[in-house]
């Protein structure tokens, strides 16, 4: 690559607009460089933290099931040394994978340490398999795929974890956030913290509208802890990593007071009994936030994140009485049409609202008609109503949902 992982996240946290896109997370810069003294980080999706120990290795996480034995490569490029341990920061299929690429080299087993939810999650995996499949299919735009094995850690803790390996120490700390199985490694003697997914250059996943429940207010919290240990270089999930103590601290500091904001407005309302459209409507992250390079909503959307903390502590019921025990959405979209009258009347409406740029309303209308007649015609506003959506979306969430959606046919209602 024509410039270093550090001289990149000099740039982006400089606020250089035009390489923002290299921070995505889903624009890994496939490279391997040395952060610190025997620490090598690998930028893949997701990224590998490799510290050299007499011992071996110690990684943080292992690669993707897709991209595993690449990952594996590009750490060969920096190091020698054969793995002896690793850590999984969550059972997220992107961080556990290529186990047994190291124990080849090796010639025997490689320790695994894990939170103790991890095998949990495994086996949520192994029953929603199906789903999972979909899902990633969807949210990626990429044939479904997902595996149906995994590995098991060998060692697992609750709350914290105290390791010592080859002359070096880490601490190991659960924390409930995009997960509830998350890890966060600090390495006291060398400075070096590994988020795991808890950073990963964007607004914080933790609305992600397909997948169970997360946890923003224990997120904001383990973000503040990490904040406290004056950590020189932060290597995250996803993303490049961020030098100095000062970019550390701000860094760690903005993500967690975007989490406290919504937190906090979301429960001021629910405590006033508010119902969900209201809370929509009125919460909102400050632009302040979303503007910085590793806060932007490119992965997850800040609304989605309102959406969760409703479900976390309120329940998922909305507030709207007619939702509780609802019609059918075919029979509420036979009504609403024949009330209309007719399927061309809802159509030439939606086809309104979408010249306005009004591509919410135009949406449920759509909706209304694909449900009652799914014609040519209707099928064409289908796709152009959402193909419009996707362009406005910023979110990889909302891209995914509603680029799935433009492509449907007559029989996929």
């Amino acid at each position: 690559m024509s410039q270093t992982l550090r001289e990149l996240s000099s740039a982006l946290l400089r606020g250089d607009h035009q390489r923002w896109n290299a921070a995505l997370p889903l624009t890994p810069a496939f490279a391997s460089e040395r952060v610190g003294d025997r620490v090598v980080f690998v930028s893949s999706f997701a990224n590998v933290t490799a510290f050299e120990t007499d011992e071996g290795l110690l990684l943080v996480d292992t690669g993707s099931f897709l991209l595993a034995e690449p990952t594996r490569v590009l750490l060969r490029r920096a190091t020698e040394k054969l793995a002896h341990s690793a850590v999984f920061t969550h059972g997220h299929v992107d961080h556990c994978f290529g186990v047994e690429l190291y124990e080849k080299e090796r010639g025997g087993p490689v320790h695994v340490v894990a939170h103790e939810a991890v095998s949990r999650r495994f086996a949520r995996y192994r029953l929603t398999h199906g789903y999972n499949a979909i899902i990633n299919g969807r949210q990626f735009g990429i044939d479904p795929t997902f595996p149906e094995t995994f590995r098991e850690p060998d060692e697992t803790y609750r709350d914290r974890l105290d390791l010592s390996l080859g002359g070096r120490r880490f601490e190991l700390h659960h924390a409930l956030g995009e997960t509830d199985d998350h890890t966060w490694v600090w390495a006291p003697n060398d400075g070096v913290l590994c988020t795991g997914d808890l950073f990963i250059w964007a607004s914080p996943n933790c609305g992600n509208p397909q997948k169970v429940q997360r946890f923003p207010r224990e997120w904001g919290e383990a973000l503040r802890s990490m904040e406290r240990l004056d950590a020189e270089v932060l290597c995250p999930g996803h993303g490049v990593p961020i030098f100095g103590r000062d970019a550390v601290r701000l860094a760690l500091s903005e993500t967690a007071e975007l989490l406290e904001i919504l937190v906090h407005d979301v429960l001021r309302l629910v405590n006033l009994g508010a119902p969900l459209d209201r809370v929509l409507a009125e919460v909102r992250a400050p632009e302040r936030l979303l503007a910085r390079p590793y806060l932007r909503p490119v992965y997850d959307d800040p609304e989605f994140i309102v959406r969760n903390l409703h479900r976390l502590y309120a329940g998922w019921w909305d507030g709207d009485p007619s939702h509780l025990r609802p019609a059918r959405s075919d029979a509420l979209s036979r009504e609403i049409v024949s009330l209309a009258g007719g399927v061309d009347s809802v159509r030439a409406r939606a086809e309104e609202l979408l010249s306005r740029g009004d591509l919410a309303l135009a949406s449920h209308l759509v909706e209304h008609a694909f449900r009652v007649d799914p014609n040519p015609d209707v099928v064409a506003l289908v796709r152009r109503v959402y193909e419009a959506r996707v362009e406005s979306e910023t979110s990889l969430m909302a891209k995914g949902v509603f680029g799935a959606a433009a492509k449907r046919g007559a029989t996929d209602r």
